[in-house]
């Protein structure tokens, strides 16, 4: 409760100090711009004389923007710059508004005087209850309008610093927009790029082994002596298994039906089994995980071991997986040659999957390594 009290008196103080630096702002604005008015009407001087009246207009918007971070606890990006042109629509909107505001304020102490002297006529009986009761009334009106004033006065006061020291509502919501149909975008694609490498991995690697597997059966079929025959069908046999293998490397590159039965985390032991390099993991998750960025994380761990495994002449790769923050950390590094390409289909395709769930992807690659992938998945 003292908190509290102890921040609306902050803001109090920071209200009543903003009538203060409008007034400057306003006499600033009147001894400037009578005093350069000449010379921004001369299109020789205009220049000149409009970054003089800049340079006091940027000193006064940093005095408020201290005032608001100060006392309002407001957060305004470090390397925003506003425009020339909005630092003078804030500030002389904020001179007018402020000035406004300091009427309000003194209203509402001159009622609050009044108030006293209508106490003094009870005390004192010189007032009746019919004038006591019409006055009350009309004061309580007064009282709700000046203070219902005054709030809009300082909502407006936080927009308009919002609107100049950061982007306003307007351009964040127009990011966001881009952001969302850039990651669209980035997943359609990512969606295409993925089929095209499930088609080439089952045109190149899976038919090919089905046509010959066909052929050693034919072979087998048409073979007239018995140990020719048997010899055949061992290769058909030892075929059928690596094709059994791959068929099912395909699926689990596709989804692997291990998340919905066991979990991320034996998921992630399945990737370790399966790598030809060793794999070692540390999984520090205390609670469930959202379905998508369960997906997320095992396709971020899975596309980095087997990039370790395949290109990067890796003989070890270390993955960890933590939980903290509401945000879902994964980090994968490996002691190969470095060098990864972060335009390229498998690493690009794990920043679409990423983005698409508001995420971050950073990846570390330099020649001579090593490579290290760190994917930060929001799980609210």
């Amino acid at each position: 409760m003292g908190g509290r009290t102890l921040s609306w008196l902050r803001r109090g103080l920071g209200t009543i100090l903003g009538c203060v630096t409008a007034s400057a702002g306003f006499l600033y604005f009147l001894v400037a711009g009578t005093a350069l008015g000449p010379f921004l009407l001369w299109p020789l001087t205009r220049a000149r004389a409009l970054g003089v009246l800049m340079a006091g207009a940027l000193r006064l918007t940093g005095v408020e923007r201290a005032r608001r971070s100060f006392f309002f606890d407001d957060r305004f990006p470090e390397h925003y710059e506003a425009s020339g042109q909005k630092v003078l629509r804030y500030l002389a909107v904020r001179s007018y508004t402020g000035l406004l505001c300091a009427l309000v304020i003194g209203l509402l102490g001159f009622g609050v005087v009044l108030a006293g002297l209508l106490s003094r006529g009870v005390v004192q009986g010189s007032l009746g209850w019919d004038e006591l009761l019409v006055q009350a009334v009309l004061g309580g009106v007064l009282l709700f309008l000046d203070l219902q004033g005054l709030r809009s006065l300082v909502a407006l006061d936080s927009r308009l610093a919002r609107e100049c020291f950061g982007p306003s509502e307007q351009e964040l919501l127009r990011r966001r927009i881009d952001e969302l149909s850039s990651s669209r975008a980035a997943v359609v694609q990512a969606v295409d790029a993925e089929r095209r490498r499930i088609e080439r991995d089952i045109h190149d690697g899976i038919q090919q082994r089905l046509v010959a597997l066909a052929m050693l059966l034919g072979r087998a079929r048409r073979g007239r002596e018995p140990e020719q025959a048997e010899a055949l069908l061992l290769q058909a046999h030892q075929e059928s298994r690596d094709v059994l293998a791959e068929l099912r490397e395909v699926a689990w590159r596709v989804y692997p039906s291990a998340l919905d039965s066991l979990g991320l985390e034996e998921a992630l032991g399945g990737v370790s089994e399966r790598c030809s390099i060793p794999v070692r993991t540390v999984f520090d998750v205390s609670r469930p995980l959202p379905r998508p960025v369960e997906t997320a994380a095992y396709f971020v761990v899975s596309e980095c071991v087997t990039n370790a495994a395949k290109h990067s002449g890796a003989t070890a790769v270390s993955v960890r997986v933590v939980l903290g923050g509401g945000v879902l950390t994964v980090r994968t590094q490996d002691n190969g040659k470095g060098g990864a390409d972060p335009a390229g289909m498998g690493l690009s395709g794990l920043r679409s999957r990423v983005d698409a769930l508001d995420g971050t992807l950073h990846i570390d690659s330099p020649e001579g390594g090593p490579t290290m992938v760190i994917a930060e998945l929001p799980c609210v």
